[in-house]
């Protein structure tokens, strides 16, 4: 017999697997508007009159997945550039330790499980990316993740790129109900629900969730570390509901990475 928690786990899952589904509908139907604006804005270049258009719809949030939905799937901006080039020792272990106004957190990644997501995290904090950006997302219900990494604050950006997929059986294999653990403590990317749309986006777990293995485990934060994202969970969302911006404002203003 199914219990009232795993049903419940079981509907929050299926409505984030629509949620993603839809997002990635959007990104597609956005880039197809682009394409068209880009069209018109040259014919009017060549006709010698200056345009400015604007484009707004299809990265808004739906307020009623956001509340039901106990994890997100942000759509990274379309990748248009290439991956950072490979200069990370793929034998080493690196920290990334993040400095934010609700205490330190910092999470190891080992480069031989993870060398593309661990290269990216490393050249992207170099130049500064995850400076001045905030932890967007928090969710306290079915599962339990607070999301960072998106320079827009939205859930919809990204660093321009996406990397591949990586260590995707590294928490095991996968249950009857199409999921693994995630357990408190790990770290791991987002994506839009397909495969290798991983961008800058990741999830912080605070309390062991169950989650489809389709999300790149790439960390593990410390003891003190966890301790801290658990107070950010326990404080909740800022309006009350079981997902959204968190209460207590995480805000990065240093991310650094460093060979272990």
């Amino acid at each position: 017999m199914v219990s009232s928690d795993q049903r419940r786990r079981q509907l929050a899952r299926e409505k984030f697997e629509r949620q993603q589904q839809r997002r990635e509908e959007a990104r597609r139907r956005s880039k197809r508007l682009a394409i068209i604006i880009s069209a018109v804005v040259a014919v009017v270049a060549v006709a010698g009159v200056g345009t400015y258009l604007a484009l707004d719809g299809d990265g808004k949030k739906d307020k009623n997945d956001a509340a039901a939905s106990p994890s997100d799937s942000p759509s990274p901006s379309e990748s248009s550039e290439p991956e950072p080039a490979m200069k990370i020792d793929k034998a080493a272990k690196y920290t990334m330790s993040l400095k934010t106004g609700a205490g330190d957190i910092a999470f190891t990644m080992d480069a031989a499980k993870t060398p593309h997501t661990a290269n990216s995290f490393k050249a992207l904090a170099d130049k500064g990316f995850f400076d001045g950006t905030k932890c967007h997302r928090l969710t306290t219900q079915g599962i339990f993740v607070l999301q960072c990494g998106d320079p827009k604050g939205d859930g919809t950006g990204g660093p321009g790129y996406t990397i591949p997929d990586e260590n995707l059986t590294g928490l095991g294999k996968a249950g009857t109900d199409g999921t693994v653990t995630y357990p408190a403590g790990t770290v791991a990317m987002a994506n839009t629900g397909q495969e290798h749309t991983g961008g800058s986006q990741f999830f912080l777990v605070y309390k062991d969730s169950k989650l489809p293995p389709t999300y790149t485990p790439f960390g593990t934060m410390d003891g003190a570390s966890l301790k801290a994202v658990e107070k950010i969970g326990a404080a909740g969302v800022a309006d009350g509901g079981p997902d959204g911006a968190p209460k207590t404002a995480v805000d990065i203003s240093k991310a650094a990475v460093a060979k272990s």
